[in-house]
């Protein structure tokens, strides 16, 4: 079974204000290294599980690391919470590292507006050419576990009318994703010297496709996702990604084409999957054709359930799908708190609990 772990990464706090605090160093400080990192802004952190091979043992991981940084973030005086944007306005301050500045440097406001936190999924991979015959193969399922993760419908104060706008944020990046099919791990490498050529990615960390060969480990990251609101989808996603890896890997090694698509195509894809999540229609990429999202999910699970069957994980990721699909993601709970409340600060509130609470545990919570 193939090692596999998350990166997420997390808004700031203040418990009192409910807005975004910019306590990214004093948080560092308080977690004494472990499994926090800082990220661009102070106003947010990163974790990262260890590499794992038991869906239940990434599972605790999880949520070990969120356990571990909300206290350390409680240390400092502040909250984490799963949300992919801040859904109040905000001003954001620089983490004071000279790669950080030099972006700030090159690339202005689109680093300014940046305040927005991603779920990772690194997957291993045996070789470099075994990776790139992954990255062609999964490009065209990406946007599905897109809107199974999207959770940013707010922006600024007010409803984006996105179900992840994080995506739109994100793709001001001018090195940002989808990707054409690239052949051979030869061809990826040359790309990406290209791209660093041009002098405008500052180093090859920001040549930010919606899945890459990852610059410091042997994995291919897959980065659509938006940061899971609860840890069970953020479980989900790290399931549905490795099983999808392996299926990819061993289409690659029997020769098997990619689903042929135009980037261009692929783009529209992710759009909608960014505008409805799953409460509009997505691409189906074995039929080429809009169907609605869940179905088009299940169809990604069936596509993977033979991986899923042989590593026995098949029953609690069909459980874990049907959970989301019937609940909705992180973007249906924060619209619905909304609309109950009429409080962007009870939805904060509502992440702060839910984001380390453990599975499960805004059920029984009336949304």
């Amino acid at each position: 079974m193939r090692t596999f772990g998350v990166e997420e990464e997390f808004l700031l706090i203040d418990p009192r204000s409910l807005s975004p605090e910019p306590a990214a160093d004093a948080v560092f400080l308080a977690a004494r290294g472990g499994v926090v990192t800082r990220e661009c802004k102070q106003e947010q952190i990163e974790t990262g599980t260890a590499p794992q091979t038991s869906l239940a043992e990434l599972s605790a991981d999880i949520l070990r690391c969120r356990t571990f940084a909300n206290e350390a973030a409680s240390r400092a005086g502040v909250r984490i919470a799963a949300l992919a944007t801040s859904p109040t306005t905000t001003s954001t301050s620089l983490t004071g590292d000279p790669r950080y500045l030099q972006m700030q440097e090159r690339f202005g406001t689109t680093l300014r507006d940046q305040l927005t936190c991603g779920c990772h999924v690194h997957v291993g991979v045996k070789s470099d050419d075994e990776g790139v015959g992954v990255l062609d193969r999964i490009r065209v399922w990406l946007p599905v576990l897109s809107a199974l993760s999207t959770n940013s419908p707010f922006w600024n104060s007010e409803d984006s009318g996105y179900a992840s706008y994080r995506s739109q944020a994100w793709s001001r990046w001018p090195t940002a994703g989808v990707y054409e099919t690239f052949g051979s791990a030869a061809a990826y490498h040359d790309l990406v010297e290209d791209l660093l050529a041009t002098g405008v990615p500052i180093d090859e960390g920001q040549i930010y496709f919606d899945a890459r060969l990852s610059v410091r480990h042997p994995t291919v990251e897959v980065r659509v996702a938006d940061v899971c609101l609860q840890p069970d989808d953020a479980v989900l996603q790290a399931a549905l990604t490795r099983a999808l890896v392996e299926t990819a890997a061993r289409e690659w090694a029997r020769g098997i084409a990619p689903i042929p698509m135009p980037a261009a195509q692929l783009r529209l894809a992710a759009w909608r999957a960014s505008r409805f999540g799953l409460s509009g229609d997505l691409l189906d990429p074995q039929l080429n054709v809009l169907r609605d999202a869940r179905q088009v999910a299940r169809s990604l699970f069936e596509y993977v359930r033979p991986v899923l069957e042989e590593q026995e994980e098949e029953l609690v990721v069909e459980s874990l799908l049907r959970q989301t699909l019937l609940r909705g993601t992180g973007c249906h709970r924060q619209r619905t708190v909304y609309a109950r409340t009429g409080s962007l600060g009870a939805v904060i509130s509502d992440a702060v609990f839910l984001t380390s609470a453990g599975p499960g545990a805004g059920y029984a919570m009336s949304a």
